[in-house]
């Protein structure tokens, strides 16, 4: 059924725009007309791919708990998918829905429904409904989707949580850094000769070189923050940079945790709807989080597809914790690798809370100590040649000797 955009304009002559989905010119006239709208013009097809969003993990398990919770009291999907169009939501949420509409109505399935909406939906999501629409379980899939992504939502809350006070504290150090040598430093910079400590004299320097052109700082600051942006976008920079977050003394432990916990569940998920193992590990690759370690996947899979058992591969990859390797083994040992997975995974989404709440107080004090350091470094230098005048003072006689 192809889709309308119209203007329109009521009785009184005020202009409406919108779309609707119907089968002819004649069916839009006579729906505008139900709405008291008289057609002024239209466009034929107008697509609404570009007007979706991709969907973050609340809104995903919100999508897939309302899925399962209909599908398992017996409404049929295109009418579940309908019904939640219907609510009211940000109009580019509802675009997603409504095109989801659209193309079951049109006779696809779920799994390609939601594939044709290009990036909206995560690989994984749609990769579970595939599998579940085969084993005829979406409502089962869709439940375990919504916990799935329930449990990222709050681990991710968690992490952002974490970072929050370090951010500020970051910022608090860098306007207290450019407040003294702009504010504080000139008004003592008058008070010495040129016999000041050499740590003084390049105080002063900054300081003076900061007033005169304290735009270009701001400048200089702002092109490193798109530099730094622009190179964490390169492939090869960005497989550094999280190479390097692991090899960072104790906090590179407490991420290996949390790349761990998150690849865990994702295959645990991803296994229990009946997804094979290669199948699963190519998807979860893609929501540890960290590109080294991802970087590693495409050599596992080959691996695995070889010969070599799960725990074995996985056992060679640099950034994972240990124990994931060794209880896949148990479980490919015993038989019962889906129970091991999801019990594995929620024992590391337990760590990874931990590891959030131990990475923070780390984190914390050495930002204190930073800022700290820069502060007193910028104090002394100049309680230092004020000690040496109340000195020179102290040590001239009343009579001159």
């Amino acid at each position: 059924m192809p889709i309308y955009q119209y203007n329109a304009v009521t009785i009184s002559g005020e202009k409406k725009r919108g779309t609707m989905d119907v089968d002819d010119t004649q069916r839009l006239t006579e729906k505008l007309r139900e709405q008291n709208l008289y057609l002024v013009d239209y466009k034929v097809n107008v697509s609404m791919k570009s007007k979706g969003k991709k969907l973050k993990p609340m809104e995903l398990s919100d999508f897939c708990r309302q899925i399962g919770t209909m599908l398992s009291s017996g409404v049929v999907l295109i009418r579940a998918v309908k019904i939640i169009m219907d609510r009211d939501m940000e109009p580019k949420i509802k675009a997603v829905y409504t095109n989801l509409y659209q193309s079951l109505k049109q006779g696809l399935s779920l799994s390609e429904s939601m594939e044709d909406q290009e990036g909206v939906f995560p690989p994984m999501l749609i990769n579970m409904y595939r599998a579940g629409e085969a084993s005829g379980t979406i409502d089962v899939t869709s439940m375990k989707m919504a916990a799935h992504y329930e449990k990222e939502e709050r681990l991710n809350s968690k992490i952002k949580s974490a970072m929050t006070y370090p951010m500020i504290l970051g910022v608090i150090t860098v306007g207290v850094i450019f407040l003294l040598f702009t504010v504080v430093l000139p008004k003592f910079g008058s008070m010495f000769k040129d016999d000041i400590p050499a740590t003084t004299k390049a105080m002063f320097a900054i300081s003076k070189f900061m007033q005169s052109n304290w735009y270009v700082v701001i400048l200089v600051v702002v092109g490193l923050v798109f530099l730094v942006k622009l190179l964490k976008k390169q492939p090869a920079v960005k497989i550094a940079l999280d190479k390097f977050k692991l090899k960072i003394p104790k906090i590179g432990k407490l991420l290996k945790i949390i790349y761990t916990a998150r690849f865990a569940r994702t295959l645990s998920s991803l296994y229990a709807s009946g997804i094979s193992l290669v199948e699963g590990l190519s998807i979860a690759k893609g929501t540890i989080g960290n590109e080294y370690i991802s970087s590693q996947f495409d050599g596992l899979v080959k691996e695995v597809r070889n010969g070599m058992t799960v725990s074995q591969a996985i056992s060679q990859i640099d950034g994972f914790d240990p124990k994931l390797s060794s209880t896949i083994l148990i479980g490919e040992e015993t038989g019962r690798l889906d129970e091991m997975l999801e019990s594995t995974a929620d024992s590391f989404d337990y760590e990874s809370e931990q590891a959030t709440g131990r990475m923070t107080a780390l984190i914390e004090p050495i930002m204190l100590v930073v800022m700290a350091v820069i502060v007193g470094t910028v104090m002394i230098s100049v309680i230092q040649p004020i000690y040496g005048m109340y000195d020179n003072i102290g040590g001239v006689s009343p009579n001159g000797m």
